[in-house]
């Protein structure tokens, strides 16, 4: 299938490309004029067209002939700087230009995917989030700018395939990591928190302050098995890019992917205490275990019976695999 992919030298989008190359797809790619990132797309027999999103005859000169379109490109909080117009023109505008451009390509266009984001959820609330988030049932409630601008997104997207039949699907990344990154994720350390707690006046705060800097003493890389007031261990669903790249081909071409909105993650969220004693003994670590007095904890879990119903979407890379993955 002939298929462009945006934002295609970003870490997804070039994996993406990758695999597409590998199943047989004829791939074209939209890419910033002298984009120094277009070396991981080094090798790949595909095509590149120079433009922006921004510009309604770069997007339409890449969408002309395309059988799919996987739009990824953005600006988003890891990149930029942004500012409030760039999100705009980029997230908001940009997309609107791809719909337009795939509406009037609508003869060939057989699939349209949206990136969207876990963002559009409102994820750290008092106590977690008990139950598994739904797509069709969570709150949607971005906050900041990048939210905001993929949830217009999302709504312009469904208003095309309300009004125009535009065979649109919408993807919700959680959170995703690739390459090494795992095993220099803040959240894992000792001191990510004790940057957090040293301002904190309560006893126990001041407590928790006192047992993060006595382990920090020893070695400064400490990790930390993290918990709530009440002893449970915080939770969290993310992602390897892998899996996050795998939902494409797993919807690609299918009818009853069109009109659907879909959470992307890994198989299963992971604790931190099970996750920091393997990644304690995987680099040879100490860890120690904190109830974290005030403060909000990590605590949630996405619900991924839609895609895997629906598509077959099958991720593979729990946390173990995606520290194996990331050593390797």
């Amino acid at each position: 299938m002939k298929t462009l992919i945006t934002g295609i030298t970003g870490r997804i989008g070039s994996q993406l490309a990758h695999k597409l190359v590998a199943d047989g797809h004829d791939v074209r790619g939209l890419v910033w004029p002298h984009d120094p990132t277009v070396e991981r797309l080094a090798g790949l027999p595909i095509e590149l067209i120079e433009g922006s999103l921004t510009n309604a005859d770069d997007v339409n000169r890449a969408v002309t002939g395309m059988e799919a379109v996987c739009h990824l490109g953005a600006a988003f909080q890891a990149g930029g700087p942004f500012t409030n117009d760039d999100y705009m023109e980029i997230n908001v505008k940009g997309t609107f230009y791809m719909l337009e451009a795939a509406l009037a390509n609508a003869a060939t266009l057989r699939h349209f995917f949206f990136a969207s984001s876990d963002a559009l959820y409102s994820k750290y609330l008092p106590g977690g989030i008990p139950e598994p988030i739904r797509e069709d049932e969570f709150p949607l409630e971005p906050g900041g700018m990048y939210a905001l601008t993929k949830l217009l997104g999302e709504d312009l997207c469904r208003g095309y395939l309300r009004s125009n039949g535009l065979p649109v699907t919408i993807f919700r990344f959680a959170m995703t990591l690739g390459g090494a990154e795992i095993l220099n994720w803040p959240q894992f350390y000792a001191s990510h928190y004790a940057k957090a707690y040293a301002n904190k006046t309560s006893p126990a705060a001041k407590a928790v302050y006192a047992q993060l800097q006595a382990a920090l003493a020893d070695n400064p890389k400490t990790l930390i098995v993290a918990r709530d007031e009440n002893g449970r261990a915080y939770k969290k669903h993310i992602a390897y890019a892998d899996d996050i790249v795998a939902g494409f081909p797993a919807a690609l071409g299918k009818p009853q992917a069109v009109g659907g909105t879909f959470q992307l993650a890994a198989p299963e969220p992971f604790t931190w205490d099970v996750a920091v004693p393997y990644l304690a003994e995987k680099l040879g670590l100490p860890f120690i275990d904190v109830r974290l007095a005030e403060a909000t904890p990590t605590f949630y879990e996405f619900d991924l019976s839609a895609g895997r119903n629906t598509l077959g979407y099958a991720p593979q890379f729990d946390i173990k695999r995606m520290i194996d993955a990331a050593l390797a």
